[in-house]
């Protein structure tokens, strides 16, 4: 009987390097929630890619590495004023969906692409926050993922 041990897994946290004063609220949530959960925080890599056009490369190349129980994103696409922001989205998203069903490693994102928003405090603080509610959702999916890939592999 095969059984999964939360404190061994290896996970790949990769992260935009654009936004970090809010994106890394989601590293912050996410780690939290993973050693609530009995994970160990000394198993967590933080990779920083430029942008979040560049994470799915980095997530195939860590899958393939055969090291990672799981890869993690987290991005903040903004619309810059020449509408790009949502190609940029769709490809990241599409980009992580075809590594982990290539290299069946489950990848999760809290790559998002918020409507209307402005370099203020308002906008900054809301989403510093909001970061830190997607880490400890991501957290969930992450932990739920490996268990299920880890029963699936274990038939």
């Amino acid at each position: 009987m095969n059984t999964f041990e939360a404190n061994t897994q290896r996970i790949a946290f990769i992260h935009a390097s654009w936004h970090t004063d809010i994106v890394l609220n989601c590293l912050e949530g996410f780690r939290n929630e993973l050693v609530s959960r009995g994970y160990n925080a000394d198993n967590i890599d933080v990779i920083p890619v430029a942008g979040a056009y560049e994470i799915p490369l980095q997530a195939k190349l860590l899958a393939k590495s055969g090291r990672y129980a799981a890869i993690a994103a987290s991005g903040l696409v903004v619309d810059g004023g020449i509408y790009r922001h949502d190609f940029v989205a769709q490809a990241v998203c599409s980009g992580l969906m075809q590594v982990q069903l290539e290299t069946e490693v489950p990848v999760l994102t809290a790559v998002l692409t918020p409507h209307n928003f402005h370099e203020h405090d308002e906008h900054k603080n809301y989403y510093a926050r909001h970061f830190v509610t997607k880490g400890q959702e991501l957290a969930n999916a992450a932990d739920n993922a490996m268990r299920v890939t880890a029963a699936a592999k274990a038939l």
